[in-house]
Formats: structure tokens, sequence, C-alpha cells
């Protein structure tokens, strides 16, 4: 549960290891998230606070491995020191400045959660996943301005594309609306998905920031205690909405209309919040090991997944505007990795050369002495 850091004491085996198990817990919830947002609206749901508290609402599950990790620690110290005063160790690890920063962050995810449900709501989700792509645009213009995130060609490649397959998406809007929607409610939709990706998209990259800036070492499970405060201050803001709405009075009502049963719509709204808290752990612990970029692009790379699952399972439209921005998107990931890969590969290089350089002159210095 301990992971430290990546800068300090972790090798570069476990942060690749822990990357990728980030990288698997992002993939599923942010592939499995709308596919269950859109099956709540679908089947007779109309919260859209509801759907949007529920992106966040599952946060007492993070307390499960923060109470594990607490144990933990606990023994640990106890084992190392003689008496049991000493051995008291403490249940949170976050300082207030770290705490302040995750706190506002949370208020924007809420209003950025609101800003998802309403697209996801009236579009197909084929189409708001492929929105939900621009956000790579935005992370990486604030990447760059925020953490000063280094571009290659390959990437601003990608985001090119990327770019360019929304504005593809975008061409022919009316012939995509879902059946008995108005075109007024479908343009909404198109703009509120389109509006919370360009919010995540500076979410991310501020993220980042607060990890650099945060002056408190930084383990995983400090990761998960700024995830929970995250999420607990963006339900809050969520909270005030269903309150003004009156959406908590409605739920039960909405429940015995639910097309599926009661019983499954209480199952859908049970999975929703555990999804979507996997896609949250996924992103504040991939932004920890790698960068918000990274984060934005395993974002992005499941996308094809959730459309053809879309379109299976909810026997949504695939035109061609879906196929030409789809092809578009896996070329944006494909060129990325491709430089990412060439980038690492350049750097060992030069490493080794280095090394080599040293050593020989090393020897050099050795040889004059003697």
């Amino acid at each position: 549960m301990e992971a430290e850091t990546p800068t300090t004491t972790t090798t570069a085996a476990m942060k690749t290891t822990f990357l990728i198990m980030n990288g698997v817990i992002l993939a599923v919830g942010n592939s499995g998230g709308p596919l269950i947002m859109r099956l709540y609206f679908i089947r007779g749901g109309k919260r859209i606070w509801f759907s949007s508290w529920l992106e966040t609402g599952g946060w007492p599950i993070i307390l499960i491995p923060l109470l594990a990790a607490y144990i933990s620690r606990r023994r640990r110290r106890r084992r190392s020191t003689t008496t049991a005063a000493d051995g008291a160790a403490k249940l949170f690890l976050m300082k207030p400045r770290l705490f302040s920063a995750a706190s506002a962050i949370g208020i924007l995810t809420g209003l950025d959660d609101y800003l998802y449900a309403k697209g996801v709501a009236e579009l197909p989700i084929s189409t708001a996943a492929l929105l939900a792509a621009t956000h790579l645009v935005f992370t990486a213009a604030f990447a760059f301005l925020l953490v000063k995130q280094k571009f290659t060609a390959y990437s601003v490649n990608a985001v090119v594309l990327l770019t360019v397959g929304t504005v593809v998406l975008g061409l022919h809007t009316s012939g995509d609306r879902p059946e008995g929607e108005s075109e007024k409610e479908y343009v909404v939709g198109f703009f509120m998905a389109l509006s919370a990706a360009g919010l995540y998209g500076f979410i991310l990259p501020v993220v980042e920031l607060m990890y650099k800036k945060a002056k408190q070492a930084l383990t995983y499970t400090l990761i998960m205690e700024i995830q929970l405060v995250i999420c607990f201050f963006a339900t809050l803001f969520c909270t005030v909405g269903m309150l003004i709405n009156n959406d908590f009075q409605a739920i039960s009502r909405e429940a015995k209309e639910y097309e599926l049963g009661e019983m499954k719509y209480y199952l859908v709204v049970i999975w929703s919040a555990i999804i979507w808290q996997l896609f949250f752990l996924g992103v504040v612990g991939v932004i920890f090991y790698s960068s918000s970029l990274l984060c934005a692009i395993i974002i992005t790379v499941t996308i094809p997944i959730t459309q053809i699952l879309g379109v299976f399972i909810y026997n949504e439209k695939f035109q061609a505007e879906k196929g030409i921005a789809l092809f578009l998107s896996l070329w944006g990931f494909i060129s990325y990795f491709f430089g990412e890969i060439t980038k690492t590969k350049n750097s060992n290089e030069n490493n080794d050369q280095t090394r080599t350089t040293t050593e020989t002159d090393r020897s050099s210095r050795q040889i004059i002495a003697s």
C-alpha cells in the first residue's frame, strides 16, 4: 500500500508496474462509466444532478484501502519503537496546504461531473465519448502552461489529429440526434459535453501541478487521500444541486418507474458509483506515476472500446463521421506513443554515451595520476 514516490525509492520496474495497474483501472472506469450512465438515462432515469453525483459518490470505497494502509503503518511503527505512544501513526497524511488544493479541485470536478452527465443524457454514448476525447487538446495546452510539459512533433501531431476528428464529428450533428429529442436539446448536450472536456483538460494538469507544489513527501497512500478529498467535495457540490432540484425525493419514485425494474435501478446506481470511482483512482495514479498528458492519452485510447460497446449494446448509429473520427483518434494515439518510444530510446542512448565518456575520462585521469 505504501508505494513511494517515483522520484525517491521506487525502482523503475515498480514504477512501471504501478503505472500499468493504474492505467488498466483508468481504462476500465473510463469505458464502463459512460456506458452505465447512458443505461441509467435510456431506461427512464432523468435526474442530471443525481447522475453527476454518482460519478464521485462512491468515495467511501477509498476508506477501505486507506484503513488497511493505516493499520500497516501503525504496525510498522510499533515494531520500530519501544513504547505504544511512540508507535502511534497519523490517521491522515495530508497537510492543510494539500487539503485546500484538493478541495478546490473537487469543486471544479463536481461542476465537470454535471456538464458531462448533461452531455451523456442528451447524446448517443459513441458521440459523447468522442467529444470527451477533445479534453486531450485542452490538457496539452494547460499542461504546457502550468507544468511546462515538453512536446515533440509526435505529441503535437496527436493533438492535431484528435482536434480534426472532433471537428469532423460535429459536421453532421443533426443526423445523429436520438429519436424523440429536439435539435435544441441535442445542441445543448453537445456543447455541455464539449465544455466538460475543456474543464477536465484543465483539471488534469492542475492535479499534476498540485503534486509538484505539495511540499510534502508523496506516497500512493497520500494519493488515495487526495482522491478521497477531491471526490468528497465534488459530491458535496452535486449534493447541493440535488437538494435544489429535489432529486432526493424523486429517487424512490424514479426507481419504481424504471423500465428494468426497481431492483435493477439500484444495481445500476451502485455499479455506476463503483465504476466511476475506478476512473478517478486511475486518474490520480497515472498522473502520480507519469503525467497529466499520459492520463489524457489513456482516456482517449479507451474511446474505441466505448464506441463499439455503445453500438452493440444500445444499437446506436455508427455513421461515417464517427468512423473517420475514430480512425483519427487511433492514429493520434499511435503517433503519441511512437514519439514516446523514440524519445525514451534517444534518452537511453544519450545516457549510455554520457556514461561511457565519463568512465573514459575517469580512466584517463587514473592513468595520468599513476
